[in-house]
């Protein structure tokens, strides 16, 4: 299923393919904070349908993550990394998809506070 998802004000807006049932919660310092609720993708899977230029990014602790935000109203939509077997992919935050009923989804707990 394709799904269309972007950041609050629209600024930075995605297409991801993907039967979303699944989410994990992750408790590091950032997810913890900014409260999102995260499903991995492959690259295939993505495509970014506005501008890399809209894009600020964040990056802390081993800077294997480029944690993609707006610079406008401050959502964060999506990050890039790689699999630990060097695969490249995206961890798409399910709350910036509308259509994706979250009360639906199968919360997985991960403790990336101690990752």
């Amino acid at each position: 299923m394709l799904h269309q998802g972007s950041c609050h004000c629209g600024k930075i807006a995605f297409e991801v393919e993907g039967d979303f049932e699944t989410a994990i919660d992750c408790n590091c310092s950032l997810c913890r904070r900014r409260g999102s609720l995260l499903a991995f993708v492959g690259v295939p899977a993505f495509t970014l349908k506005t501008s890399e230029a809209d894009l600020e990014t964040y990056t802390f602790n081993s800077h294997k993550l480029q944690h993609h935000f707006c610079g406008t109203c401050g959502t964060a939509p999506f990050s890039e990394g790689v699999k630990p077997d060097g695969t490249p992919m995206r961890a798409i935050n399910l709350r910036c998809i509308p259509d994706i009923d979250l009360e639906t989804l199968k919360i997985r707990k991960w403790d990336g506070a101690s990752h």
